[in-house]
């Protein structure tokens, strides 16, 4: 059990993930109109009044003329726009914000969607990169645009938002409510002060009705408290603070065994509904609860069962009684109500054990009990389980316990000679102590009245005789045996603990054991194996999970393997998916399946159904694993969102990769296509006037260029596809390059091409095509961008286990840390070699082609003189040991 004096570690690690980070603050609305965007822009102007850096990220006025009055004195962040469908859009200009780097940044409208070809799609999430970079972030947003809320929303409004914020983003920030009454909005949006007339009277009629905006008030009062109430818990449990700080109701439910159980638990489900308040249902686990009957346990199991359907969080918690355990539950949960059953037991029984009800209203202090009576069924109870086992224990264990008293009266009488009497009745506590701790409480007592006995059998005068002739030794056997039975009890209670902590341990170890294997998957498939063995290592059981498919439930993974299902299984599987309830062997519905099946439940549903069964055909589970098998059911759920959720991002990322490739291609082709396709049309429209060789050399230029360009698009596609067939053939590097720079004779017009390759280089072992595409790329690229008038050099040097053949300008270079993403598909970057027209593609092509013949490129930037330079790096395996071109007959 959890200090509660103690912080609590995973609220004090969620306070110190907000070191450093900004604060967000949100005006929360029930609908538009009611002044969320005034308030913010007021609050932001007497922030700013008080000498702190405020400055508008974006604000929409939506033509209201207050609104804009606001603005006058704040500094406006111009806005970036972004080009879609032909229209251009505006939007926060984030980097802008970012590099401006104020103490607090305006954000309006959080929930609103930017436009495609941002880097987030959300404006929540530009908010969350804000918060990253330390700036403190005023934000607005509505009730209906809320996650958890959407659907609750449009089932009285018939209108569903589109657009919506998670919940996370509410508990992370302070709430500002802003609120009006609903006939005083009304009457503003009569006078236009929210939409104009035409909107405004068609509002009227559907969303902005008086019942629609009076529930919508009471959703955003409510899930603004839910909101400072979790906040206030986290600070609370973070800083160990006493006393339950009940801003809102928050009702547990302590269950047992026992029949009349699930009745409390129906009962705390419409305390907390009609109180609109989380619940929570917990069974306090004693040493009692380790001998109870199967009955029993499968009662336990299903009321927990209930509990979690009816949307409580469930906890077994181990503790020494039940009003000690119910008293931590409440002070870890800051419950303000519970609700407990009271049995109809005999008077006296309550006269010798005492009445749990009536210790937990005296001990539980400032939280309001529910007591309600329980049923018929436990009227004659069966006895409490003592500490320390169930009845009289194993013979063997008395047998121990009583060759450890012979060996302590055969010691004491070795040492009767040389100690006092009375000190030799203290050694008969070590067998009591250890038979206490050992074996349980009733082989302690056996062991403290043996010990009497034998103590006053061989030690007390007259010796020999169970007779006690100095009043002051009956004393002594009397505290000898009263120690006895009070040490035994201690031991035994200590005993309980012990085994009730180690139990909770080991759940706990294969909890945390289970996550690690769960978080080490990489895809869907290794997950559901996963699920699947270690389900089956930590309950000794078979298991197997089925996924819903059109044709029914499908067999995903098993194990150990299973090949196929018979129907009755598929029909169990597929109604506890449908029903999102156990079904099969051990459930109340299909039972003569041999498996039991129950569904996996996460966020976006139920995904499938989780199978376990035995390999003796007998009961799939015992009623003290089934707490274990939903504690992993809701790990794997964990699990499955987790990996769904990155595969959205590995699909939303693709996706925004296509369009990005999509839009620098449409870019690229509109330019370099109609560039040329302009040049030759008029061209040949002179032709037919006036033929000069001029105007035929530059419909040559043009075409040229024009089939470099398609020769590109087709190269990279074979580079993506993996289609390039190599013809590897001796190569001479010289004529390589000669044969590149005469091919790219246009492209360096007005550049000098300096070669600067020693004669001793040898030959080298590459396609001699594709080589020759590298160099007429590299050879374009330095022409492109070198600065009027200056040379490019070709250098081709041998290094100690290669060859570098190096292409040199002199222009801009490359932005330091772009040097390897130049190489990426349609690339380019301002103030880098590949900031002027073109498409991006002849790096890329010149990566593609190298790697597929084995060789390496890189980019660098030369100090003197400054420009960029392209290497291609023939490896040694490639080279022909000192053969020249000369050197072949």
């Amino acid at each position: 059990m959890n200090d509660p004096g103690r912080r609590d570690p995973e609220a004090f690690l969620r306070q110190a993930a907000q070191e450093g980070r900004g604060r967000l603050k949100i005006f929360l609305g029930a609908a538009p109109g009611v002044g969320k965007t005034y308030e913010m822009l007021t609050d932001g102007m007497q922030r700013l009044r008080a000498g702190i850096d405020v400055v508008v990220g974006v604000v929409e006025t939506h033509g209201r003329r207050e609104t804009e009055a606001l603005l006058t004195g704040h500094e406006v962040i111009p806005r970036h726009e972004v080009g879609h469908v032909g229209h251009r859009l505006r939007e926060m200009d984030l980097d802008a914000v970012l590099a401006r780097r104020p103490q607090l940044a305006l954000v309006d409208e959080l929930a609103h969607t930017n436009a495609p070809g941002s880097r987030h799609p959300k404006r929540y999430q530009d908010v969350e990169e804000l918060l990253d970079a330390g700036i403190d972030v005023y934000s607005t947003v509505n009730i209906q645009h809320i996650e958890s809320l959407n659907d609750v929303v449009a089932s009285f409004t018939r209108v569903r938002v589109r657009e919506t914020v998670p919940d996370s983003i509410l508990e992370m920030a302070e709430i500002e409510v802003v609120d009006i009454p609903p006939d005083e909005l009304i009457e503003r949006l009569k006078e236009g002060k929210v939409y104009i007339p035409a909107e405004a009277s068609r509002a009227l009629h559907h969303f902005f009705s008086k019942s629609n905006l009076t529930a919508l008030r009471e959703m955003a009062l409510r899930r603004a408290a839910q909101a400072v109430d979790a906040q206030m818990l986290d600070y609370v449990r973070a800083h160990a603070l006493a006393g339950s700080f009940a801003a809102g109701e928050r009702v547990l439910v302590a269950i047992s065994e026992v029949p009349g159980a699930q009745g409390l638990v129906r009962a705390a489900k419409r305390l907390a509904d009609a109180l609109k308040a989380p619940w929570s249902a917990v069974h306090i686990e004693t040493q009692r609860s380790l001998h109870l009957t199967q009955a029993e346990r499968d009662q336990l199991a299903d009321t927990m069962a209930l509990a979690s359907r009816l949307g409580a969080a469930t906890a077994t918690i181990p503790a020494a009684s039940v009003v000690e355990g119910l008293r931590h539950a409440v002070e870890d949960a800051r419950a303000t109500q519970i609700v407990i059953g009271k049995s109809a037991r005999p008077w006296w029984f309550e006269l010798r054990h005492g009445s749990v009800v009536d210790r937990l209203v005296r001990d539980i202090g400032d939280v309001a009990v529910h007591v309600l009576p329980g049923d018929g069924a436990e009227r004659h109870p069966r006895p409490p389980v003592r500490l320390g086992g169930a009845g009289w224990g194993r013979p063997a264990d008395y047998v121990r316990a009583i060759l450890l008293i012979a060996a302590t009266t055969v010691i004491g009488r070795l040492l009767i000679e040389t100690i006092d009497l009375s000190n030799i009745s203290l050694l008969f506590l070590i067998p009591v102590m250890f038979a206490a701790a050992s074996y349980g409480l009733r082989t302690g007592l056996v062991s403290g009245l043996l010990s009497s006995l034998a103590y006053n059998f061989f030690f007390l005068p007259p010796t020999g005789t169970l007779t006690v002739n100095n009043p002051e030794n009956v004393i002594s056997i009397l505290v000898l045996l009263g120690v006895a039975i009070v040490t035994s009890q201690f031991a035994a209670r200590v005993r309980a603990q012990a085994d009730l902590a180690q139990s909770s341990a080991r759940q706990n170890a294969a909890l945390a054991s289970f996550s690690r294997q769960l978080t080490a998957a990489a895809t869907r498939e290794e997950l559901m194996q996963a699920i699947c063995a270690e389900v089956s290592r930590l309950l000794s059981v078979r298991t197997v999970l089925l996924l819903p498919s059109r044709d029914g439930p499908q067999l995903r993974a098993a194990f150990p393997p299973e090949d196929r299902l018979d129907q009755i299984e598929k029909a169990a599987a597929q109604w506890a998916m449908d029903n999102e309830q156990p079904a099969g062997r051990g459930s109340s519905t299909l039972t003569a399946s041999d498996w039991l099946f129950n569904p996996l439940r996460t966020t976006r549903g139920v995904l499938g159904a989780l199978g376990v069964a035995r390999e003796d055909a007998g009961e799939p589970l015992r009623s003290d694993q089934r707490p274990l098998l939903m504690s992993l059911l809701d790990q794997a759920s964990i699990a499955f969102d987790r990996m769904a959720l990155e595969e959205e991002m590995l699909d939303a990322r693709q996706v925004r990769d296509r369009d990005r490739l999509r839009s620098a291609l449409l870019s690229s082709v509109s330019h370099d296509l109609r560039t040329p396709l302009t040049t030759i049309m008029s061209a040949a429209h002179e032709l037919r006037r006036a033929p000069t060789p001029e105007l035929i050399d530059t419909v040559e230029t043009e075409a040229g260029r024009l089939n470099r360009f398609v020769a590109n698009l087709l190269d990279m596609a074979r580079v993506e596809a993996g289609a390039l067939p190599l013809k590897v053939e001796p190569t001479d590097l010289f004529d390589a390059v000669a044969s590149a720079v005469h091919d790219t004779r246009q492209s360096l017009s007005g550049h000098a091409v300096q070669v600067d390759i020693l004669p001793d280089i040898p030959l080298v072992r590459v396609d001699p095509a594709l080589l020759h595409h590298c160099l007429i790329n590299l050879l374009d690229n330095a022409g492109r961008y070198a600065d009027p008038g200056t040379p490019v050099i070709v250098r081709g040097r041998r290094l100690p286990d290669a060859i570098a053949l190096s292409v040199m300008d002199q222009g801009p270079g490359i932005q330091p840390g772009l040097e390897t993403r130049v190489f990426d598909t349609f690339t380019r970057f301002e103030g880098s070699d590949r900031a002027k027209h073109g498409t991006g593609l002849g790096l890329a092509i010149v990566k593609g082609f190298a790697e597929a013949m084995g060789l390496t490129v890189s980019a660098a930037n030369n100090a003197d003189p400054p420009g960029a330079c392209f290497t291609i790096t023939i490896p040694q395996a490639l080279i022909l040991a000192d053969l020249r071109a000369e050197d072949i007959p």
